[in-house]
């Protein structure tokens, strides 16, 4: 994937950008490149975004952009699962226009998670969807709901269902 990405249109092969974490804690997050650099990256990322290049668009639906997240796994700032880090300025920005935003940084946030396997969040609307899902999850965690989590993850990857 690395090597793909490096002969994909010129760029850094990883993507690291700061995300807030559990507790409000601020951390980066890796991934493989998914857009043309020079692109402002500081916003929400629609489906047909077009500042996603033609490899990141085949990354994105399978998955494989989040590989390099295990960094943050084996340094504790994520786990496998739970609800989906955001970048700070978007966290601000929603917590002042969404009740109870911020709960969801009661966990660490996951690689995969609930909210991510039910919605693609790119407006306020989804985002708002999106958040009770996030709380739902962490009403209800637990290993079996992990393990449900995990394995659908694994089927949408294989089925690229939901594209």
């Amino acid at each position: 994937v690395a090597l793909l990405v490096k002969l994909s249109p010129p760029g850094q092969v990883f993507f690291i950008q700061e995300r807030t974490g559990r507790h409000g804690k601020i951390f980066k997050v890796y991934k493989y490149r998914t857009m043309r650099s020079g692109e402002p990256t500081n916003t929400w990322t629609s489906v047909n975004d077009p500042r996603i290049t033609p490899l990141g668009r085949v990354l994105r639906i399978s998955r494989l952009d989040e590989l390099p997240q295990f960094i943050n796994l084996i340094l504790g700032n994520m786990s496998l699962v739970g609800p989906r880090p955001e970048q700070p300025q978007i966290v601000e920005d929603l917590k002042k226009q969404i009740p109870f935003y911020d709960e969801r940084h009661l966990v660490k946030p996951g690689i995969t998670g609930w909210a991510q396997l039910n919605i693609y969040a790119g407006s306020l609307e989804e985002t708002k969807l999106k958040l009770q899902y996030d709380l739902y999850y962490i009403k209800n965690r637990s290993l079996l709901f992990d393990l449900e989590i995990i394995i659908k993850t694994v089927y949408y990857i294989f089925t690229w269902k939901g594209r």
